[in-house]
């Protein structure tokens, strides 16, 4: 029968008829309504960290939900769950002496963090600094502040013009040096930097070893304030709490989602620097009111899922176990070099981008939608980054194993592709 949901992202001339349904999970393996298993190569949509079948999550919101599932976070009111998932997120932070303010998920997150970078400017007295900076490639959601940041031109075109966001300049992802001019040439209009520690839906592209710190230093040089999209890195992706960490970043705000309740409930959230904070909570400035929110901000289900999935993260060192991870999955998605289609291999934390060969792609541009279908066969469920790349970002819980298992799967789909042929 033909389905009534309308997918994301997807050709529903097609899918219409052809779903995956997805009806359990356990650990890094997923079970669809006809009982087959697949490794999940993706952890979801980057999110499932902690893993499938976590009864204490599951049980710590239920408990929740029957005493409050939630009330309004406007104005003075708000609940005790929303108060202690502030309380450990903020003694999370890379950001010393932080704030967080909450949404539902990665989109309102971006959302409020560019928002507030514009209306921080306001309040402060230099309403012109409106413009903000993203990168090519980078992906910031789909909202529409997201969605005029994002790089990748596909997910912007045919929706009445561009952009949806006036005032936003988009720069190679890695050119320090096109940054510095867009800072200088703008330099009293430049409100904000928004970009991902390591870009994901675009293509798994690490940083180079000094990028981050340069663009920290420039950001101060130019006062831009430096917003850091860690949606999907956040709460241990590359080995540390926070990809700020590891790369030397200097934010002043970070938007997280996904990985801080491991996708069992949405909730995501902005944490706020001491310098933003200010004229909305302790300068006397007139007027100095942030008139944003939402009506799921800070729910007191999604905030009993944070608390339970961090203290998993923690108990059971699942960060550091990313970390111990991160060469084995690399030498293992590098056995696939030289494999047929293949082009450039990224890996980096517990996440890799297999690339088809450009010459492929500029053959047959479906290639790698015909590879995640293989894969399926072979008990591996992947997707496509960018139109160009496998995606891979396993829950933290893999097994050595199974990583060996979702690397074969994914290179005997690409053998079964190559032996189909490309047109020629």
């Amino acid at each position: 029968m033909t389905t009534r949901f309308w997918h994301g992202f997807a050709d529903m001339h097609v899918i219409k008829d052809t779903e995956v349904v997805i009806a359990s999970g356990d650990g890094a393996v997923i079970t669809d309504t006809n009982g087959r298993d697949y490794i999940d190569a993706t952890a979801a949509l980057w999110f499932c960290n902690a893993g499938y079948g976590r009864r204490e999550i599951a049980d710590a919101v239920a408990e929740q939900l029957a005493i409050l599932p939630g009330y309004s976070s406007f104005g003075a009111y708000t609940t005790d769950a929303t108060l202690r998932a502030a309380e450990r997120l903020t003694a999370l932070s890379p950001i010393p002496n932080s704030v967080v303010f909450l949404g539902s998920g990665g989109s309102d997150a971006i959302d409020t963090a560019t928002k507030l970078a514009r209306r921080y400017w306001d309040v402060v007295g230099q309403p012109n600094k409106t413009l903000l900076v993203s990168r090519e490639h980078s992906y910031h959601g789909m909202h529409a502040m997201g969605t005029s940041l994002g790089g990748i031109p596909a997910l912007r075109n045919g929706y009445g013009g561009e952009p949806f966001i006036n005032e936003v300049v988009h720069v190679p992802a890695l050119d320090v040096d096109a940054v510095a001019r867009v800072f200088d040439q703008r330099r009293d209009e430049v409100a904000a930097f928004v970009g991902e520690p390591v870009i994901g839906a675009g293509g798994v592209i690490p940083p180079t070893e000094t990028y981050w710190r340069e663009i920290s230093e420039l950001c101060r040089r130019y006062d831009v304030l430096l917003i850091a999209d860690e949606v999907i890195t956040g709460f241990g992706r590359m080995g540390t709490w926070w990809a700020t960490q590891r790369f030397g970043i200097q934010p002043d705000m970070i938007t997280f989602a996904k990985g801080v309740t491991s996708g069992y409930m949405p909730l995501g959230g902005v944490l706020v620097n001491e310098r933003i904070r200010a004229p909305f909570w302790d300068e006397p400035i007139a007027g100095a009111v942030f008139r944003h929110g939402y009506t799921y901000s800070g729910h007191s289900g999604a905030a009993a899922a944070a608390l339970a999935n961090l203290d998993i993260i923690e108990r059971e060192g699942l960060v550091d176990r990313v970390a111990r991870l991160e060469p084995i999955l690399a030498t293992a998605v590098r056995r696939l070099e030289g494999a047929p289609l293949v082009g450039e291999i990224r890996t980096v934390g517990l996440t890799a981008a297999v690339a088809i060969a450009p010459a492929v792609l500029e053959k047959e541009p479906a290639t790698p939608d015909k590879v995640v279908a293989a894969a399926l066969r072979h008990g591996v469920a992947s997707r496509v980054l960018r139109a160009h790349a496998i995606h891979i970002s396993p829950p933290f819980v893999i097994t050595e194993d199974q990583i060996d298992r979702m690397v074969d799967g994914i290179g005997n789909a690409l053998e079964d592709v190559a032996a189909v042929g490309v047109p020629a």
